[in-house]
């Protein structure tokens, strides 16, 4: 998880183009964040969840 785990690979991160640049937010905290920012309420997106478990498939050893 470590690989995969900030704010850019949340579902409920938003990033939205202003005059002033860009912006970019939590939906489920309500504040301004960045992309690499981490906190624990972190739920990652379908496609990032895809990829870790594409991951942990290939270090499994049996």
């Amino acid at each position: 998880m470590k690989d995969f785990h900030c704010c850019a690979t949340c579902r409920h991160f938003l990033a939205e183009k202003k005059a002033e640049g860009m912006m970019y937010s939590c939906s489920r905290l309500g504040y301004e964040t960045k992309p690499t920012y981490k906190f624990n309420c972190w739920n990652p997106k379908e496609h990032v969840n895809k990829l870790m478990n594409k991951k942990n498939m290939g270090h499994a050893s049996g």
